[in-house]
């Protein structure tokens, strides 16, 4: 494969960049992750870190970051004028979302969400890439309170796990956005720490320790996460725009290759589900439950799905019709528990059998879904049950380099 080395921010094309991530939530790696954003920044036009968590994350965790950038900005700025004073971007820190969309899929703005809009609406006549790293609920709830900027975004969405906590915030932009620009990826990602070339000092330990570690605030804040061992699992986003071209999702980049969909795989079951019922691997699971009618908000959880010790909110949804979402990330048999104060739910249980996604559940109205890529699926591009990791870390040794060279920027 061959990538197009005129195009990408390292060739002189800048980008504008909103960057949403869940740092200092479930996964360390984002932390991972902002260290390379950080030393890559000056050839970005940088107008937002969005704090949009699952978890315990907060824009203090951004900042945390920050300031460790600040200790080694004097010998960045050596290297290059562009890059972003510290300050400002402590300005364009914005908390987002703290609670995962309720079954509509939107709730109230915030200013994370309202920082998305602000961008948006520039008057600048570059689109906004917006770089998801965590939960699309700042999103949706931008498209929703500002559907005029849907044509001047650029989605790159690291999902996988991301997508199974903020399904009904996905579900709402699938089903009255479809027709945004956005790469879902869902395994790709895996490609920056699975597979590829891992000799000597290349590996996720040995590239930290010689290459990362003592290099700098931010190489040893770096190294201190994850045990020195490299994740980054939400980098392909930004090394997508640093080689590749960005306006072609199905050509090589760094951040990977994608193919476009005309369709993304649901499963509604009626009832509770058996190992007959399936659900493709990524695919959103919606199960309709029947009970009594009760005065609730509809916004309000009043039962979970228990699945793998894992908690995921149900809602009323009037008449007597209950829904809750989940997604599978691996294929196989998957049991789950429904824990309610409602009688008639508590204590019923379920199981599906999760398959492999397939090309006929990617078909549908591609005029419904113009700009919609996801992982290439064809087995010649898997890294193991990984699909599309090896359009990444058949580029591993070239972009560890380049980020080795900007790791010494901080010696």
């Amino acid at each position: 494969m061959f990538v197009d080395f005129t195009r990408g921010a390292l060739s002189g094309e800048r980008y504008r960049v909103i960057v949403s991530n869940d740092i200092g939530g479930s996964d360390p790696d984002d932390f991972q992750s902002m260290v390379h954003y950080l030393l890559y920044s000056d050839l970005f036009d940088t107008e937002g870190l969005i704090s949009s968590p699952w978890g315990a994350g907060r824009v203090k965790d951004i900042l945390e970051v920050i300031d460790q950038y600040e200790i080694d900005y004097p010998k960045l700025r050596s290297y290059s004028s562009d890059y972003p004073t510290p300050d400002y971007l402590r300005s364009v820190t914005k908390q987002g979302a703290l609670e995962i969309a309720p079954f509509k899929g939107y709730s109230n703005p915030t200013e994370g969400s309202e920082w998305i809009i602000r961008c948006a609406r520039k008057d600048d006549p570059r689109t906004l890439y917006v770089l998801v790293w965590g939960l699309l609920e700042d999103l949706a709830q931008a498209l929703h309170d500002a559907p005029d900027i849907k044509d001047k975004l650029r989605v790159y969405y690291i999902a996988g796990p991301n997508k199974k906590w903020g399904l009904n915030a996905y579900e709402y932009i699938r089903e009255n956005f479809p027709d945004l620009w956005i790469i879902e990826n869902n395994s790709t990602y895996r490609g920056w720490f699975v597979g590829g070339n891992q000799e000597n000092d290349l590996g996720n330990k040995t590239f930290v320790t010689n290459h990362v570690a003592g290099h700098g605030a931010l190489g040893n804040f770096f190294a201190k996460h994850l045990d020195g061992v490299i994740k980054m699992g939400d980098t392909p986003s930004v090394a997508y725009l640093l080689k590749g071209t960005p306006e072609c999702p199905e050509k090589p980049s760094w951040g990977g290759s994608f193919v476009k969909v005309g369709n993304r795989p649901k499963s509604i079951y009626h009832g509770i589900t058996t190992e007959k019922d399936t659900v493709e691997v990524f695919g959103v699971l919606e199960l309709v439950l029947e009970g009594p009618h009760i005065d609730k908000s509809h916004d309000e959880p009043v039962f979970s799905l228990i699945v793998q010790g894992q908690e995921f909110y149900g809602y009323y949804c009037g008449q007597g019709e209950y829904r809750v979402r989940y997604m599978p990330k691996t294929t196989g048999l998957w049991n789950y528990t429904i824990k309610s104060d409602i009688p008639e739910l508590n204590g019923l249980r379920g199981m599906f059998t999760c398959t492999e996604e397939t090309e006929e559940g990617r078909k549908g109205n591609e005029k419904l879904y113009p700009h919609w890529w996801s992982d290439i699926i064809d087995e010649r591009y898997a890294e193991n049950e990984h699909k599309g990791a090896k359009t990444v870390n058949m580029w591993r040794e070239e972009f560890l380099r380049d980020f080795q060279a900007r790791m010494d920027r901080c010696l």
